[in-house]
């Protein structure tokens, strides 16, 4: 087999549980979406988005495993953990999507499993409180709704925990400023923790050290240096080059893929005539061109990742949605979402 063949499984085993029993993908389906990209690049595309995606791609069993060590950790749960969680209230309070119930849904299995607990029967006055997620993005989801459970709901002392499989620094520090706004405005004592598996860089003063698609350089096409040069309030400033790597591997690589996911951005968003700006090439988000997030879960893909991971319909054939996704998403109009939009 060839490199490129080599490289279209390994990234189809990656993501063979991606929405498992919702949608059916044809044993072409990474080949036929890859083929969007720029043929010269393809393979060095490939070699690095393949590396990328075994790291930041959460499988169910990476989820139930880090929800089994929240269960257990002593530095949460304390020496008696049946008793910790049995007294424990868990929030149920997401306003947008269903990646709460998801998560307390699996919360729940493994309560049950290790310690006999129906987690709808969990809870007393003198316990904590839980607010579970799977990802924190711009933060504007968790801050929400925390804030309208401290001002209306909550007691006037209380210990909050939020449990999430990942955060960005940014959306961490968002979403903890909107909470400790609320606690002040509402007078209560109500102290609050994060939890997480992966915490990733994405503040504009550390972009050189950053954990998202940070491009360095504008590819050299009209219509993408045109749709850079249009954006003048928060335009893109370049990442220096040379900084660490994290999940990627090698400097090289992560050019490549900036470089052709802002592409690929472009192009699907010359598709609609009149796009809202907060759709941009690289993810949803207000500044630069896009938010640039390579997490995504056997469940969904974020809306903050590239537009060329997850836009478009797989039966269209012309118009806006006529782009071939490796991750096709669900909205909030689905029955099921896990992802916060800006």
């Amino acid at each position: 087999m060839s490199e490129k063949s080599d490289l279209l499984a390994s990234i189809a085993k990656t993501i063979s549980g991606y929405r498992a029993g919702e949608i059916v993908q044809p044993a072409d389906h990474v080949g036929r979406w890859a083929g969007q990209f720029t043929s010269a690049n393809l393979v060095p595309f490939l070699r690095e988005f393949d590396h990328v995606i075994r790291q930041s791609y959460l499988t169910e069993k990476v989820v139930g495993e880090f929800l089994a060590k929240v269960v257990s950790t002593e530095k949460l749960a304390g020496k008696s953990p049946k008793a910790y969680w049995s007294r424990a209230n868990f929030l149920r309070i997401q306003k947008a999507g269903q990646s709460q119930k998801s998560m307390l849904g699996q919360f729940g299995s493994i309560l049950l499993e290790q310690f006999g607990l129906n987690i709808a029967k969990c809870g007393s006055d003198d316990g904590d409180f839980i607010y579970l997620d799977d990802v924190i993005f711009s933060g504007g989801r968790v801050g929400d709704d925390l804030k309208s459970w401290i001002i209306d709901k909550a007691p006037n002392n209380a210990n909050v925990h939020v449990i999430v499989l990942a955060y960005y620094r940014y959306g961490e520090y968002s979403a903890k400023n909107n909470v400790q706004k609320a606690i002040r405005e509402a007078a209560k004592n109500i102290r609050i923790t994060f939890w997480r598996l992966h915490e990733l860089e994405n503040r504009k003063f550390y972009k050189d050290s950053s954990d998202v698609l940070w491009p360095t350089t504008v590819p050299q096409l009209p219509d993408v240096e045109a749709y850079v040069a249009s954006e003048k309030r928060f335009p893109l400033e370049p990442r220096k080059p040379g900084g660490p790597l994290g999940m990627f591997s090698s400097e090289h690589g992560r050019q490549i893929l900036e470089s052709e996911f802002l592409i690929a951005g472009v192009k699907i968003r010359s598709l609609t005539q009149t796009p809202k700006d907060v759709i941009r090439p690289l993810g949803l988000g207000h500044f630069g061109v896009g938010f640039g997030s390579l997490i995504a879960t056997y469940r969904n893909c974020p809306n903050n990742c590239p537009l060329g991971i997850w836009w478009g319909d797989p039966k269209a054939t012309s118009g806006a949605l006529h782009w071939y996704p490796l991750l096709p998403r669900k909205t909030y109009a689905s029955a099921e979402n896990c992802f916060n939009a800006f």
